[in-house]
């Protein structure tokens, strides 16, 4: 059982800025980001059981976190999607981390400021003291702008005037060869390698062997790329991709429609789920493919390495690329048989089958 408490959690100084900029803040409907878990929302909800406050999170992990933690706020809705929820608001509230994403920064930013009815607030802050760039990006809304420097960051405060004239579409649309095949991708803001396709899923692709009829499963498909690739490879082959962020996930079904492949599914989770149109996939998949990522001292790579385990037939085939070596090759020949690492393109990818 999960006995944490909100306030056993770290805050991070943006949610922290927030907070206190909040503090005197009325409205009836509240839309928040968070760069932590939830800490500025439900303070609002808590201050203001009248109101309606929606957090809104883009990667189901941190989303799933906060709700374990913010349960017992009646009116807190928690919402994990690729984009801000429609519904016009009275307050928009964006913590900002300054070694965030810009270009994520600046698309919710916009949506944020455009689901605000005129008249309503933005609160933005920053855990930058000496901050110019959001200043310079949220007066690109208006000019209304008023700026509060603080010993941790930044408080930025402006009223919405006037509706934007146009919306800014951040997504790209990009093409890379696989083989004789030109394959079409799509990324966003907050998915894995925005706007091409990474060295490492190109070093993936060299190595995986994909044959006519075979499921796949990609873990961690960011826009889906090596997984779009992976059905392209032979006829009847099918892909079940799956990730933590809502955005990779939708990209990757904007791929398959692109390429027209109907034999692709996908799945938004954190722990590796793996249902897929209602069904439980495990032991079904002839190959999984992943490249995990580097941070949080290899748990999310534990995390890929058990989905595959569960997921892979006895004799089914893994390829993982990584930069950690020492630690993939040690664990996957724990895990499974036969393992092979080579060097491709500056990664190592590493080989090996499903035990018995």
């Amino acid at each position: 059982m999960d006995d944490r408490q909100l306030h056993d959690i770290r805050n991070p100084s943006a949610e922290r800025l927030a907070i206190n900029a909040c503090a005197e803040v009325t409205a009836e409907r509240i839309l928040c980001r968070t760069v932590g878990r939830a800490q500025t929302a439900a303070y609002l909800a808590e201050a203001h059981p009248e109101s309606a406050v929606v957090c809104h999170f883009v990667d189901v992990y941190p989303a799933e976190d906060a709700q374990q933690l913010t349960q017992q706020v009646p009116n807190l809705n928690l919402v994990c999607s690729p984009d801000l929820p429609e519904d016009e608001v009275d307050l928009f509230v964006l913590p900002v981390a300054k070694g965030g994403e810009a270009d994520l920064t600046r698309e919710y930013l916009q949506q944020g400021y455009d689901r605000l009815e005129v008249g309503g607030l933005l609160v933005a802050t920053i855990d930058n003291p000496k901050d110019v760039w959001l200043h310079h990006e949220i007066e690109k809304l208006g000019k209304n702008l008023d700026r509060t420097p603080k010993r941790h960051g930044v408080t930025y405060r402006m009223k919405k005037l006037k509706p934007i004239k146009r919306l800014r579409d951040y997504s790209c649309q990009f093409a890379f060869r696989d083989g004789e095949r030109i394959v079409q991708a799509v990324s966003r803001p907050g998915v894995f390698s925005h706007r091409r396709l990474d060295v490492g899923a190109r070093a993936l692709l060299e190595k995986m062997v994909v044959n006519p009829g075979e499921h796949v499963l990609d873990i961690g498909c960011g826009s889906g790329g090596v997984g779009l690739a992976a059905a392209l490879r032979a006829p009847d082959v099918h892909v079940h991709a799956i990730d933590s962020n809502s955005r990779a996930v939708q990209c990757t079904r904007v791929g398959a429609d692109l390429n027209e492949i109907t034999t692709l599914t996908t799945g938004l989770t954190a722990e590796g789920d793996l249902t897929a149109d209602g069904q439980d996939r495990t032991g079904t998949f002839d190959v999984v493919v992943m490249n995990p990522p580097y941070f949080s001292h290899f748990q999310i790579a534990e995390i890929f390495l058990q989905s595959a385990l569960r997921g892979l037939k006895p004799g089914g085939r893994l390829y993982m690329v990584t930069k950690h070596e020492e630690w993939a090759v040690a664990r996957v020949s724990q895990l499974f048989d036969g393992t092979e690492a080579e060097e491709v393109r500056g990664y190592v990818v590493i080989s090996a089958t499903q035990k018995a």
